[in-house]
């Protein structure tokens, strides 16, 4: 970039230069979100580039308060932790619409990635969301067994030492912890 300077002072074009750069620098940075849980901080950052309608619909949950009070409800050790809908009394927390499949955007399904949590319709993903705590390239949609995968939207950058004690607890039926592990407040870091 040039800096163009009128008469020995920075000149308008180079102001606008500059704030055209700084947008564009502070586009390009990922947002993250910090998930306070009862085990500790977990800080996650969104891939709005490769699943823009996930991470679109994963922040607005954040912005409405939606995961404060919902649990880590369905965990397995060796595989992922799940949580994101549900109440520590196992009620389901209302939920917008679904939203379309992103599974093919070419993010894997490794340690640390943050997925969307579906039924068997592959568009059915509201609010829940699971963190692999092992690679699990076979929920990819390339060699996912349904054809359609689980779409990555995020990466834990920060707290997978707690996303492993939220993996290593007691569970009981349907992998459900024996003592719930709560979501107290999801916000924005940046």
């Amino acid at each position: 970039m040039k800096f163009i300077f009128h008469h020995g002072r920075l000149g308008q074009p180079i102001l606008v230069a500059l704030a055209l750069t700084l947008g564009m620098v502070v586009s390009a940075w990922a947002q993250k979100v910090k998930l306070t849980t009862s085990m500790g901080d977990i800080v996650v950052e969104l891939n709005a580039a490769k699943a823009p309608k996930s991470v679109n619909n994963f922040l607005q949950y954040v912005k409405d308060g939606h995961y404060s009070g919902t649990v880590f409800h369905r965990v397995i050790d060796g595989f992922m932790i799940q949580g994101g809908g549900v109440t520590a009394d196992f009620k389901q927390k209302p939920t917008r619409a679904p939203i379309p499949l992103e599974s093919r955007n070419g993010v894997s399904n490794v340690r640390g990635s943050v997925a969307m949590a579906r039924t068997a319709d592959p568009n059915s993903a509201t609010s829940q969301f699971f963190i692999n705590v092992k690679d699990n390239s076979f929920l990819d949609a390339a060699k996912a067994s349904d054809g359609h995968g689980y779409a990555v939207f995020g990466k834990v950058v920060s707290g997978m030492e707690v996303v492993d004690k939220i993996r290593g607890v007691a569970t009981g039926q349907n992998d459900v912890p024996l003592q719930p592990i709560t979501i107290k407040m999801a916000h924005l870091e940046n």
